[in-house]
């Protein structure tokens, strides 16, 4: 099978050196002018459909090797908008985990606890906005999740602004590949030693990667290189777009922006089958490969609905991805991991103003065998707008019929 890196470590000369580093990430390259590269996870389902039941499973196990340090009566927070949906399955792993994950959406009501930067984001404001700030003072470890470590620097940036607001003993970072070199491993240690805290590390997998000389530059250079040449239509039609109405449980948070605390994950586990149920029947009936696509920060709610839809369809090919705001470079190869790009405007009017938004391996480019026969769109009311409709529905219309479910946002008033 061809490694989805072959074709940036070709041109770039970025290779990812470490045992199992491969089987997790392929590469891309980012239309980013701070970064050429973007390690492309094949097991996250953010960029690349993938079968929710290795998306899901891959996250508890991240979470296994955090219990395996006896770490279970912990809080959990993700970082947005990636591992939203990983640090909700860390959080499933630990059992009765409380659960939180930074947003870029504030939200009137919620004061914000504590905020960090993502140095090489494309978008670096992240809130912490608790519905109940008492959960994140308890006396309890504080497991960080992230899909990957590169430089560790957003986890310490993390651990020194929350250890201020409320110093505790223990930290536990948990990513899907941990890349950091030397340094930075001694930035970690230097930082436990000077808050008098421990700081474990957890990761799927440890390695490097190896950037050349001029990497950025050239980074830059290939992007202008291709898109000179790539410019092609966009695809339009008129497939049908129904909306199910999933039935949503009243009281139940849509995910971790304000917390998620256990007994909403039993409620959630609850209802699952129903939901999926109501999916599954607006789905067109000889649907044999269907994609559920979430919302940005909202993964965690449509991966577990994916994989209740693939329980409930065992004949059928399930699988889930995200949209993103992350801006990366679309090459139709089978070497290079972002082979396709829909691009769509903002549609749930961001604080920090319109913007492209992507999604990524939806279209099957010049390989029939990648199309779906049926996408489920699940955003939350806020996304639900007419800049849905004239965007990122138009765009996926156009290639297979839509169900689009909506799952209300939680709002201070609902409390």
């Amino acid at each position: 099978m061809t490694w989805t890196g072959e074709w940036v470590e070709a041109r770039l000369g970025v290779r990812p050196a470490g045992e199992g580093l491969r089987d997790l990430v392929g590469l891309a390259v980012r239309r980013n002018p701070r970064r050429a590269h973007l390690l492309v996870s094949t097991v996250l389902g953010k960029h690349v459909p993938t079968d929710p039941a290795l998306v899901y499973g891959s996250g508890l196990r991240l979470g296994g090797l955090v219990r395996d340090l006896t770490v279970e009566d912990a809080l959990v927070v993700g970082y947005a908008e990636t591992a939203t949906a990983l640090g909700h399955a860390v959080a499933d792993a630990l059992g009765g985990a409380y659960y939180l994950h930074s947003t870029r959406r504030p939200v009137p009501g919620f004061a914000t606890y504590g905020g960090f930067e993502e140095e090489h984001s494309h978008a670096t404001s992240h809130l912490l906005l608790p519905a109940d700030p008492a959960e994140l003072d308890r006396d309890a470890p504080l497991v960080l999740v992230d899909d990957e470590l590169s430089t560790g620097r957003t986890v310490l940036n993390t651990i020194r602004a929350l250890h201020a607001v409320r110093p505790r003993a223990r930290y536990v970072v948990a990513a899907l590949v941990d890349l950091r070199d030397d340094a930075s491993r001694a930035a970690t240690r230097a930082l436990a030693g000077e808050l008098g805290a421990r700081i474990d590390t957890v990761a799927l997998a440890t390695g490097r990667v190896e950037l050349p000389d001029g990497v950025l530059e050239a980074g830059r250079a290939l992007v202008a290189e291709v898109e000179r040449h790539s410019a092609g239509p966009v695809r339009t039609g008129a497939f049908p777009v129904t909306r199910a109405d999933l039935a949503w449980p009243e009281g139940l948070p849509d995910g971790g922006r304000h917390g998620f605390l256990p007994e909403h994950r039993l409620r959630l586990e609850k209802e699952l089958p129903g939901m999926a149920g109501r999916l599954a029947a607006s789905l067109p009936g000889a649907a044999a490969r269907v994609l559920v696509l979430g919302f940005e920060e909202l993964m965690y709610v449509p991966l577990r609905l994916a994989g209740a839809v693939a329980d409930l369809l065992p004949g059928a090919d399930v699988r889930y991805s995200t949209t993103t705001r992350s801006p990366v470079l679309a090459v139709d190869d089978p070497g290079y991991a972002i082979r396709t790009r829909l691009v769509f405007p903002a549609h749930d009017g961001p604080a920090d103003g319109p913007g492209e938004r992507y999604a990524y391996n939806v279209d099957p480019g010049r390989d029939p065998a990648r199309a779906f026969d049926a996408i489920v769109l699940v955003v939350d009311d806020v996304g639900d707008t007419p800049a849905l409709a004239d965007g990122l529905l138009a765009r996926l219309r156009a290639l297979a019929p839509v169900t689009l479910a909506a799952v209300p946002a939680r709002r201070k008033e609902s409390l």
